[in-house]
């Protein structure tokens, strides 16, 4: 994997957050930065100027990645492997864009409480912002 992709989609998902009301990702307000967490190897330094912290594992650590490879292998199974053959890798864009919506904000997920995991993570971000506003931390 390329750095600058990694470091786009850290930006990207940074830069969705804040669009979606994330006043500041820094306070503990919004998302303690040691509650950010993306798995890095070749990035460490950027992500920490954007206060993002690293996976707790080593580099090539299969629990550390066992997270990553699941939703790998879902990718894998659900869009990748039903459209076979792929003539160009410029079709496996739009599609793993339309993939990663759905999968983020439409598909159902019972350890959610039957929700997309975008809900779930508003509802979190609303409950935090409002325990901070009276005073109480979270953890």
């Amino acid at each position: 994997m390329k750095t600058a992709l990694v470091l786009d989609t850290l930006k990207q998902a940074l830069w969705t957050r804040r669009r979606d009301g994330a006043r500041d990702l820094n306070r503990r307000s919004i998302t303690p930065a040691r509650d950010r967490i993306v798995h890095i190897d070749r990035v460490h330094r950027a992500a920490r100027r954007r206060r993002v912290s690293g996976s707790a594992g080593a580099a090539g650590d299969a629990y550390d990645n066992a997270l990553a490879e699941s939703v790998i292998g879902l990718f894998k199974t659900e869009l990748i492997e039903p459209r076979e053959p792929w003539r160009t890798a410029e079709p496996v864009e739009p599609a793993t864009l339309e993939y990663v919506d759905r999968f983020n904000n439409q598909r159902l997920y019972e350890t959610c409480g039957d929700i997309p995991p975008a809900e779930l993570e508003t509802a979190h971000c609303r409950q935090n912002a409002a325990l901070t506003e009276a005073g109480q931390t979270t953890n």
